[in-house]
C-alpha cells in the first residue's frame, strides 16, 4: 500500500503531551512533505462536533503556520480499536502519540494503551516532551535473539531515505549459546541488509545480559539518539497484553527517548514494504 500524503496521525486528548505529540508530527512532516491528522475518540455520537471545534481551535492556535497541512478527526468508539480502525482508513504512514513517562506509565502500561498500540499496522512513535532540533538523525536499535528483530529492516530503510538516519546497532549479551545463535543470525541478516540499501550503521555489544532495557537505554543516552526502535513481542496484542521488563523500561525511559513501536507481522517476513523502497 503506498502513503502517497506521507500522513502522520497524531493522538489527541486536550493535554501537554498531545502537544509535544503534535511537535513532533511538525518536525517529521517539514522533513517529508507530508500531512498531519490529529484524532480524538470521544464516547458519544453527540459529543463530536464540539470535540471537532476546540481541537481544531487549540492546533490552529498553537500552530499557525500557513504551510502545515492539519486536519481534525474525531470518532466515537473505543480507543482500543478505532485509533488503529482509523490509522488503516487513513493509511497512515506512522501515528505519534504523548505520554506523561514514568510517573505516568503505570497506567500507561497498563492493557489499554498496550491495546492501542497493538492495534496499529503503522508504527507508533511515543514521546515525553518537544522534539530535539534533529529529525530522527540517530536512532539505536537494540538487537536481541528474537526472530521477529529481523522484520524492522524495511522501517530502517525508510527512515534512511527520508531521514538520513544513522542506525546504532546495540547487540544484547548472552551466556546460553542458543540465544548467541539467535543474535548471531539476526546480525547477519541486518547488516547484510543495510550494507545492500546503504544505511549507514554502527554497532555496539552491551555489557552483559540483565537489564538490557536499562543499558539500551544508557547507550541511547551516550550516542544522543533522537529515538529507539522498538519491536514489540510478536502477537502480543492478540494475547495477555502484557509487555516485558525490557520493553516497559525503554518505553517509559526516564531520559525522555522517543521510542518507535513496530508490531511484528503476523506472518514470516516476506515481500517489500511499500515505505521501504524495497
Amino acid at each position: 500500500m503506498e502513503h502517497e500524503k506521507n500522513l502522520i496521525m497524531v493522538t489527541w486528548d486536550f493535554t501537554e503531551k498531545s502537544v509535544y505529540a503534535v511537535e513532533h508530527a511538525v518536525q517529521m512532516s517539514s522533513m517529508i512533505n507530508g500531512e498531519i491528522a490529529v484524532v480524538h475518540i470521544v464516547k458519544k455520537e453527540q459529543e463530536i462536533r464540539d470535540a471537532e471545534k476546540r481541537m481544531s481551535d487549540e492546533i490552529k492556535q498553537r500552530f499557525n503556520d500557513p504551510t502545515l497541512k492539519f486536519s481534525f478527526v474525531v470518532r466515537a468508539g473505543s480507543i482500543f480499536h478505532t485509533i488503529g480502525d482509523l490509522a488503516t482508513e487513513l493509511n497512515t504512514l506512522l501515528v505519534v502519540m504523548g505520554t506523561h513517562g514514568i510517573i505516568g506509565m503505570q497506567k500507561f502500561l497498563g492493557s489499554w494503551a498496550l491495546k492501542v498500540i497493538a492495534s496499529s499496522k503503522a508504527p507508533f512513535i511515543v514521546v515525553q516532551e518537544s522534539p530535539k532540533s534533529e529529525v530522527m538523525k540517530n536512532i539505536v536499535l537494540p538487537i536481541n535473539y528474537k526472530r521477529e528483530t529481523k522484520e524492522c529492516v524495511s522501517w530502517t530503510h525508510f527512515f534512511s531515505k527520508k531521514f538520513g538516519t544513522k542506525f546504532h546497532l546495540f547487540r544484547a549479551k548472552y551466556a546460553d549459546s542458543n540465544f548467541r545463535k539467535g543474535l548471531d543470525s539476526n546480525m547477519f541478516f541486518i547488516t547484510k541488509y543495510f550494507n545492500s540499501k546503504t544505511i549507514r550503521f554502527e554497532s555496539q555489544m552491551a555489557v552483559g545480559e540483565n537489564d538490557f532495557g536499562k543499558e539500551t537505554v544508557q547507550y541511547a543516552k551516550t550516542v544522543d539518539a533522537d529515538a529507539i526502535l522498538l519491536m514489540t513481542t510478536r502477537d502480543i496484542g492478540f494475547t495477555d497484553y502484557v509487555l516485558g521488563p525490557q520493553e516497559q523500561y525503554i518505553i517509559a525511559n526516564s531520559e525522555r527517548i522517543p521510542v518507535i513501536c513496530i508490531n511484528p507481522r503476523p506472518a514470516k517476513l516476506g515481500g517489500g514494504f511499500s515505505a521501504s523502497g524495497g
